[in-house]
C-alpha cells in the first residue's frame, strides 16, 4: 500500500519517526515535506498529499501540524479527499467505515505512540459502504455541482 505524508514545521521529526515505522510495517511511502523546521505554510503540503491521493499514485494520505486542523482543512478543499481530523481511535475507525476517508491529519503534539495505532486503525479499517455510500455520494455530488 502506498501513503503519502508530510507536514508543516511542527512535525518533521515526528514524521521522520512515522515515516521509519510505516516503511518497516511493509508500507510505501512518499514523503512530501516539509523537511526542517524553517516556518512553512501547511496548505501547499496539504494540497500536494491530496492531490496524489486523488490522482491515484498513493492510496492514503497522513498529514501532521500543530493541531491537525489546518491541515485538514486544506486538504479537503481538493476535490475527492475526505480528510478526517482524527485524535482517537474511535474516530479513526469510524472515519474509514462511515465517511471513507482517505487522508488522517493528526495533531503533531500527540504521543507517537498513540499516532501509531490511530495511523494502523486508520489504514487497517474498510469502509462499510451501503447507506454510508449514499452519504458519500451527496457529498460527491456538491462537489461536482459547485465546482467552480
Amino acid at each position: 500500500m502506498k501513503i503519502a505524508i508530510a507536514t508543516d514545521h511542527r512535525g518533521v521529526k515526528i514524521k521522520e519517526e512515522l515515516i521509519e515505522y510505516l516503511n518497516q510495517s511493509g508500507y510505501e511511502v512518499f514523503n512530501y515535506g516539509t523537511n526542517d523546521e524553517v516556518m512553512v505554510d501547511y496548505p501547499d503540503f496539504a494540497f500536494q498529499v491530496g492531490e496524489a491521493v486523488t490522482a491515484g499514485t498513493v492510496h492514503f494520505g497522513i498529514l501532521l501540524c500543530g493541531t491537525g486542523i489546518g491541515m485538514s482543512i486544506a486538504c479537503n478543499k481538493v476535490k475527492g479527499v475526505r480528510c478526517a481530523k482524527v485524535s482517537t481511535l474511535e474516530e479513526a475507525k469510524l472515519s474509514r467505515e462511515h465517511n471513507n476517508a482517505n487522508v488522517l491529519a493528526l495533531s503533531s503534539k500527540m504521543q507517537i505512540s498513540e499516532m501509531k495505532e490511530i495511523i494502523q486503525t486508520f489504514l487497517n479499517t474498510e469502509f462499510l459502504g451501503e447507506r454510508h455510500l449514499i452519504r458519500i455520494n451527496k457529498i460527491k455530488d456538491y462537489e461536482e455541482h459547485y465546482d467552480n
